[in-house]
């Protein structure tokens, strides 16, 4: 049997994928609590972000600002359909993590929209500034922000148990 969630028989979720992804859970909220970072993810889902822009303004140049924010959140959207279609239910469970925490950067983002305090890459514009401001929702950016971390808490959350139930399931 695979230590990740697959074997021969189909998908199985074993104690060493159930605490991995457990793992993973805490070391992103006690890093995005302590820190508002997890180092080595978010500077990968800072160069899907980043990518995002350019590409979604190959299609439009207006709406090269919700690039960033949809990149960032497909790539585990992603990386989570393939492991689905793989049968690894831990991948799975860990993408709905990692699709959590980028939520938590998202709403940091939001928050910052009026302050505009965080360090951007390149400088520019603020993209939650532009997108709040185009839907008159500049005031609310605190607002939003805190029902986005409550989002992505639940997301985390949720796949957490989702994978235990499975491992309850099985065994």
């Amino acid at each position: 049997m695979a230590p990740f969630g697959k074997d021969e028989d189909g998908p199985r979720v074993t104690p060493l994928a159930l605490a991995s992804v457990v793992v993973f859970a805490l070391v992103c909220l006690v890093f995005h609590l302590a820190r508002g970072w997890v180092p080595l993810l978010d500077s990968a889902n800072l160069a899907f972000h980043e990518a995002g822009h350019p590409l979604v303004g190959l299609v439009s140049n207006r709406l090269a600002v919700y690039g960033g924010t949809i990149f960032q959140l497909a790539f585990p959207v992603a990386a989570a359909w393939d492991f689905r279609r793989r049968g690894h239910v831990a991948g799975v469970a860990a993408c709905g993590v990692w699709l959590g925490e980028n939520l938590l950067n998202v709403a940091r983002y939001m928050a910052d929209a009026r302050r505009q305090e965080l360090p951007l890459v390149g400088g520019g514009d603020h993209d939650w500034t532009e997108i709040f401001s185009r839907w008159g929702l500049l005031a609310a950016d605190t607002r939003v922000a805190g029902l986005t971390r409550v989002v992505a808490v639940a997301v985390m959350a949720a796949s957490l148990a989702w994978l235990y139930r499975r491992w309850r399931h099985e065994n």
